[in-house]
């Protein structure tokens, strides 16, 4: 065992460089949730394939090099971002034809044209974990659609709306002027059609915790960010399709309540730019 940890601290090998970054966070204490967290994340719009395996394969080497060399306990979550709106019909489906007045709603919402599953989200979720399975990864599992609809995010929401101008900040400097006008961190779920907006916000009321805009149609809506009402959006310039929230939650790691508490010691293609969030004020 000892000899396996030296050889592991001495290793040239990029897991254990990983590793050991992660490590030197807890030189003198280990994390106060009591073990190191890893995250992957998934957007089920279609089924699994070899970037998924990869993704999930990379990161569960590092968090195995990790536990060669320290003690501290680590675990695996792989993340669905599974209220993500459906973009478009997957190629690889049957029954298309009865996806297409779903585009654009949450993949939970839609149909799943299998015919197995609750939703198109929930068949997807179903063969990712199957896929997992195959392969003897370590993980735990995670719905998007649930955290959100549950209130498990409804506080970092909340947070989200009080620091909302901060957080904008930062992510409008990836951004060109005309999508500046557009963008917002909020995407309300229409409350009639139930589609993922992409819309400018019209007003932001820290004391009641809302969001108001204007639909395509131009009617006006407002909405709580709280109870799944709305998705939080991460920067996809930044991050490769990932949610913002796991950064929110890294911000609030001192005020957060802890079983709210989610911190993320790894988790693949965070960008430097994006990590200046981490120095906003959330005391």
């Amino acid at each position: 065992m000892l000899e396996m940890r030296e050889t592991g601290m001495a290793s040239k090998a990029w897991p254990f460089d990983e590793a050991r970054r992660i490590l030197k966070r807890y030189e003198k204490t280990p994390p106060e949730k009591g073990y190191v967290l890893f995250e992957t994340g998934y957007g089920p719009s279609g089924l699994p394939h070899i970037g998924t395996f990869g993704e999930v394969a990379r990161t569960t080497m590092i968090m195995r090099a990790f536990r060669e060399i320290s003690d501290i306990p680590a675990k695996l979550v792989c993340f669905s971002d599974d209220l993500d709106g459906m973009r478009k019909i997957p190629d690889n489906v049957p029954n298309k034809e009865t996806l297409s007045e779903h585009i654009q709603k949450p993949l939970t919402s839609v149909p799943d044209p299998f015919g197995k599953f609750e939703s198109f989200g929930h068949h997807n979720n179903a063969m990712l974990r199957r896929f997992l399975d195959t392969f003897g990864f370590e993980y735990e599992f995670y719905s998007a659609t649930d955290f959100y609809k549950s209130g498990r995010f409804d506080q970092i929401l909340k947070r989200a709306v009080e620091k909302y101008d901060e957080i904008m900040q930062v992510m409008l400097k990836s951004l060109r002027d005309e999508r500046k006008k557009t963008y917002s961190i909020f995407l309300p779920i229409h409350p009639e059609t139930g589609r993922v907006l992409y819309v400018p916000l019209n007003d932001i009321d820290v004391k009641n915790y809302t969001i108001s805009f204007d639909d395509e149609d131009g009617k006006s809506w407002s909405l709580p960010v709280t109870g799944g009402n709305v998705k939080f959006r991460g920067n996809q310039i930044l991050v490769r399709d990932g949610p913002l929230w796991e950064l929110i939650l890294r911000c609030m790691e001192k005020t957060t309540p802890p079983t709210l508490r989610f911190m993320i010691e790894f988790a693949e293609y965070w960008v430097k730019d994006l990590l200046n969030i981490l120095h906003m004020n959330y005391s």
